[in-house]
């Protein structure tokens, strides 16, 4: 079992160094199942702020369900991939509070007792060979060898508990911890209850949209974030190619604008457009990078994209549409097709900020 410290977002707090940290692994270099991945080694020794406490999270790798998370945190870094082929992702990364320790005098009573217990822990060199396992592969042509990554992201539905969307607690949680201000919490609260009142079947669903988008306006909110695209299907949907490239800077088009690139499925290209995406229409945003590759959570191999996709900085799934995982703090980054931005030759931007969270979202 690891250490609980209870941490909230905001605090300040010391990675521990990479000898006490081996010794809170197994040999496979998890705590309760959880990886320790190869990169987090530099930051041993090192203080950082706690972004967010990870008590919760979304599962990818099965159908798209929150999570219950034991004992964790996310810092205020991410993922670099250089363990995972080249992984360009980006997710943040979970840290079990065993690993950390608050800053100031502090005892270490957890590790002097594994020491005395005489417990072997773990090597660095096994947590490198547990990132990855090779299979051989015979097809017709001879035979090959196949990569499977394992990291976090992979192993996530394992290191987790169900957690129900009906669970209170959660959203307590999420208040206490720093996670969620009290604003957040009633938006987001009331949009989830209003969105299943729109899509009860009552016939009310157009009325209940427009209303809401007529509200938004009063407000100066954002509008019904859950349409449908304009393409139907067996229609190919439109490219565009800006080559856009970091550093650079773009405006995010209207949502209506992103509608009409959409099929009905919501995708363009296989691309989905997600309601959490709908916040950052009209801001304007900086690329961080192209992605032309990420492993895949559910094989572990890594996945090469056809058409790059843009990831623009500051852009994040920040959870505030998604019922079954309403405010959960991982923070994954959007993906972008660049038909749905315009490059913005003025740089004289800062990193645009999402738009007020009013009553209903």
């Amino acid at each position: 079992m690891s250490d609980t410290l209870n941490l909230r977002a905001g605090e300040l707090v010391q990675v521990r160094s990479k000898k006490e940290i081996l010794l809170t692994l197994d040999s496979s270099g998890r705590l309760d199942g959880m990886p320790f991945m190869p990169q987090m080694f530099d930051y041993c020794g090192k203080e950082f702020r706690v972004l967010k406490r990870a008590h919760k999270t979304c599962d990818t790798v099965f159908p798209i369900r929150g999570r219950r998370v034991a004992g964790a945190v996310h810092l205020e870094m991410r993922c670099d991939g250089q363990a995972y082929g080249g992984c360009q992702a980006g997710c943040l990364i979970f840290w079990k509070e065993a690993w950390l320790k608050r800053t100031g005098p502090e005892e270490g009573k957890n590790t002097e007792e594994k020491q005395e217990a005489g417990m072997a822990g773990c090597t660095e060199e096994r947590v490198w060979a547990s990132t990855r396992t090779e299979t051989k592969v015979i097809d017709g042509v001879g035979e090959d060898r196949k990569c499977r990554y394992t990291c976090q992201a992979t192993t996530l539905p394992y290191f987790t508990s169900e957690l129900s969307p009906w669970d209170l607690r959660q959203y307590i949680e999420d208040y206490i911890s720093g996670n969620v201000g009290f604003r957040k919490m009633v938006a987001g609260t009331l949009y989830v209850n209003y969105n299943r009142l729109i899509n009860a079947g009552v016939g009310l669903g157009p009325i209940l949209r427009w209303l809401y988008d007529k509200w938004q306006r009063i407000a100066g909110g954002l509008p019904y974030p859950s349409r449908c695209g304009e393409i139907q299907p067996g229609q190919k949907t439109p490219v565009a190619e800006l080559n856009l490239q970091p550093g650079e800077w773009v405006r995010v088009k209207p949502y209506s604008a992103i509608l009409a690139t959409l099929d009905t499925s919501n995708k363009n290209r296989g691309l989905r457009f997600d309601a959490e995406m709908v916040p950052y229409c009209g801001r304007t945003l900086r690329v961080l990078k192209r992605v032309n590759r990420i492993v895949n959570e559910q094989t572990g191999e890594i996945q090469e994209f056809k058409n790059p996709c843009i990831i623009l900085d500051g852009a994040v799934c920040q959870a505030r549409y998604s019922e079954c995982r309403l405010f959960c703090p991982r923070a994954i980054y959007s993906y972008w097709r660049e038909i749905w931005l315009e490059r913005v030759e003025n740089k004289n931007y800062e990193i645009g900020k999402p738009e007020a969270h009013r009553i209903l979202g």
